[in-house]
Order: C-alpha cells, then structure tokens, then sequence
C-alpha cells in the first residue's frame, strides 16, 4: 500500500509554484538562503517539506524554461514539468548527493523529455559523436513593460521568435545550450550527461550561441 502520509504532500505544480498546501508538515523554521540545494534536498528525503520549497522556488524558471525551449507548446512543458517534479519527490529516498543537484535535477528532466520525444515517434538528442553541422545572447532581450496592445503584441512577437530560433537549433546544440543557460551545468557535467565530450559539448554550446546571436541580434 501507499504510504499516504509521505505522498499527502504531493501538491500540483505549475510554473508559478505549489498550488494547495503540505497537509502533514508542522511549521518548519525559516531555510537558510544560502543552505547548499544538496543539504536541502537530503533535509526533504528526511522529511522536511520546506525543504522542498526551497528547492522547487530556485530551481523551477530554468527548468521550465529547459523543457518548453525543447518542446516549444506550453500545454507540453507544462506536463513535462509536472512530471519532473513529481520524479523528484518519488526520488527523494534514494538521493544521494554524488553529484551537484542541479546535475542530478538536469538528468531527470533530460530522460524525461527523451521518453516524450520517444513516446511521440521523433529522436531529438544524439547523445555521443561530433556536432552535427561566454555571454548568453537571450540577456538583452526587451521585456513588456505595461499592458499595452502594441506591448503586448511586441511581446508575442518576440516569443515566437525566441521559439522559431531554438526550434532551428540542432537538438545536441540546444540540448547543451539549455544545459548550461537554464541549469548552470558546467562542460564537464554536461557530457556526462549526454555522452558526449568536453570539447564537442564547448563545439556544441558555442555554435548555438552563434547561431542564436544571428537570429536574435537585433532584439538587444
């Protein structure tokens, strides 16, 4: 059976943040700001749920920002997202802190979206061998300011081309570009994660940044 006190805290995630309440937790006392995601996380496995919190309020806009980059439709990315994070809590008793979290974090999502792009019939990652063919270019990016009608349609405008641009990417080459930009990844973890080398994924990561640099430059 279900340990049902260990999942009552399972709440729906959106990108926004937790909806609905911890039912189990007692109030817990204030996480440390600087507490490492590694400590929290093995604080949560032992039943903290602020811990939890802590951890998805850091980390959610990258991967959110990870998986729709990949998918490009919201309704997707956000079932995607939701399953990451569900993988989290369900792996919260096996974790351990071999590695940096965001490495760990990164790697769920990763086999989460190779199981969506599997499930629907198309191969997105090489995983392993050349590229197929540092300042972030989205940065600069004009953020809508007001509600505006021509704010807003610049604003769409612009969405569409952010999502054109990463869609044109090669996967490998978005794949590592979003490794790095959204889940602060270094080299060295973003190939093992994919299974390829250090110098293809620094080759990878730098064609996309030129590449999105071309397509997007005039929005700086």
């Amino acid at each position: 059976m279900r340990n049902t006190r260990a999942w009552a805290n399972v709440t729906y995630l959106t990108p926004l943040g937790p909806v609905g309440s911890y039912l189990w937790a007692m109030p817990a006392p204030a996480i440390a700001t600087e507490t490492r995601d590694e400590d929290l996380m093995l604080a949560y496995a032992a039943g903290a749920a602020a811990a939890f919190d802590a951890l998805y309020a850091r980390h959610k806009g990258g991967v959110y920002r990870y998986v729709l980059r990949h998918c490009g439709h919201a309704g997707v990315a956000d079932e995607l997202f939701q399953d990451v994070w569900m993988n989290v809590i369900r792996a919260r008793a096996s974790y351990v802190p071999s590695a940096r979290f965001t490495t760990w974090l990164y790697r769920i999502a990763h086999n989460r979206l190779i199981d969506h792009w599997r499930a629907t019939g198309h191969v997105e990652f090489v995983t392993a061998g050349p590229d197929d063919d540092t300042d972030d270019p989205l940065d600069a990016l004009p953020a809508a300011q007001n509600d505006e009608p021509e704010v807003r349609a610049t604003a769409r405008e612009v969405s569409e081309r952010l999502k054109a641009a990463f869609a044109a990417l090669p996967a490998a080459q978005r794949e590592a570009f979003l490794l790095h930009q959204e889940g602060g990844l270094d080299l060295a973890a973003i190939a093992a994660l994919t299974g390829a080398g250090v110098e293809t994924v620094k080759s990878r990561i730098r064609y996309a940044v030129t590449k999105l640099r071309t397509e997007l430059g005039d929005l700086q």
